[in-house]
């Protein structure tokens, strides 16, 4: 599984780092070629919204392996496009693969291991979004330069490949359980404080995600921050993010709540922070290295939450999650740029806090403080 996540997340992001060889070989502008990313994201919403319902009467391991192959398909058809139409179409199939495997991979861990092990089992998988994350772009840029852009898909194909071998060789069959329809993801979101929570996740992902699209450009305006400085403060960030995913799962096993409170309030206080003292770069590394391994415990605490919450409908819950998510890339990114261009990056940073801040608001509130308080009232 986390191999798989490590696959999917390093496609995912690729482009971001390919993306000036990519436009110069297809010929088009960089701003269309970006729209590689925008494609997978899209269909990777709706994949997670409707995947489980269209999928409910087939094994979740042939899903799974269905994933991991759609992943291989995906980076080929990307590495030999001969023009952005096939390119995007490679890109499309990549975001079937991601919402599909996102949607599952909570509901999956429930089934792989014990009930204790839950958290522990999600920070492991998490982890591969970490390694992705510190991997992909600077991997991508430097073998981009080396052997070009078209081959550096052809290792992530290999990647899928290398995943869709270990889960052939270690998942087991799970038969599909329960009867998942799309009426199914409306139930889910009528049961109390279902519908807060996902409206607190995409609180705190929006937040973040405002927050990081726009941390560039307030380095380096703001701070100063040259290639290799900006390279070590964002290599920081992606150490510190693996520490927080990996150390969340044994805090989550006995403090769930205070995760999902703590970890906004710290990122709240963050932000202020950076655009109080951002001038120095040192001060700087600090605070984004901290910020990252505050969001690194942020996806395990709301996959362990949907486990909790919702255990007989992890799957629906799951895609809400991750329709969630990519809502909140593409609203923290929009609503990022027109901050941006209005007041700066350390306006981004204001509205991102008091976007966490109002995340905060809404779990203190709407969040039980007990286990299971949900599903007993839905009883």
């Amino acid at each position: 599984m986390t191999l798989g996540v490590f696959g999917l997340v390093t496609a995912e992001f690729l482009p971001a780092s390919l993306l000036t060889p990519m436009a110069d070989s297809l010929g088009v502008t960089e701003g269309v070629a970006g729209q590689a990313v925008t494609a997978t994201a899209t269909v990777a919403l709706v994949t997670s919204l409707l995947i489980s319902a269209l999928t409910r009467t087939i094994d979740r391991r042939r899903v799974l392996l269905a994933f991991s192959v759609l992943l291989v398909a995906s980076n080929l058809a990307v590495a030999f496009a001969p023009d952005l139409t096939t390119l995007l179409i490679g890109r499309v199939v990549l975001g079937v693969a991601l919402g599909g495997f996102w949607t599952m991979a909570t509901a999956t861990a429930m089934r792989l291991v014990p009930t204790a092990m839950v958290p522990r089992a999600l920070s492991i998988i998490f982890s591969g979004v970490a390694v992705a994350t510190i991997a992909s772009a600077p991997m991508g840029s430097y073998f981009g330069h080396l052997i070009g852009w078209r081959n550096v898909f052809l290792i992530a194909a290999g990647l899928g490949g290398v995943a869709f071998v270990s889960q052939v060789m270690t998942l087991p069959s799970m038969p599909p359980s329960g009867t998942t329809r799309l009426r199914t993801l409306v139930d889910v979101l009528r049961r109390p404080t279902v519908g807060l929570g996902m409206f607190a996740t995409i609180l705190v992902f929006t937040g973040h995600f405002a927050f990081f699209t726009y941390l560039r450009p307030f380095l380096e305006q703001v701070a100063g921050v040259g290639v290799n400085g900006l390279s070590a403060i964002l290599l920081g960030y992606g150490i510190a993010n693996f520490v927080g995913t990996s150390l969340a799962g044994r805090v989550l096993e006995h403090r769930l709540r205070p995760m999902l409170i703590g970890m906004p309030a710290l990122m709240v206080v963050l932000g202020i922070a950076l655009v109080a003292l951002g001038r120095a770069p040192m001060i700087d590394a600090v605070l984004v290295a901290l910020w990252g391994m505050a969001f690194g415990g942020v996806p395990v605490a709301w996959s362990t939450w949907v486990t909790r919450t919702v255990p007989d409908e992890a799957e629906s819950a799951g895609g809400l999650i991750v329709a969630a998510i990519q809502l909140a890339i593409a609203t923290g990114a929009a609503a990022g740029g027109v901050v941006f261009d209005a007041n700066g990056a350390g306006g981004v940073f204001l509205s991102a806090a008091a976007v966490l801040a109002v995340a905060v608001a809404t779990i203190v509130t709407g969040v039980p403080k007990r286990v299971g308080v949900a599903r007993a009232l839905a009883e």
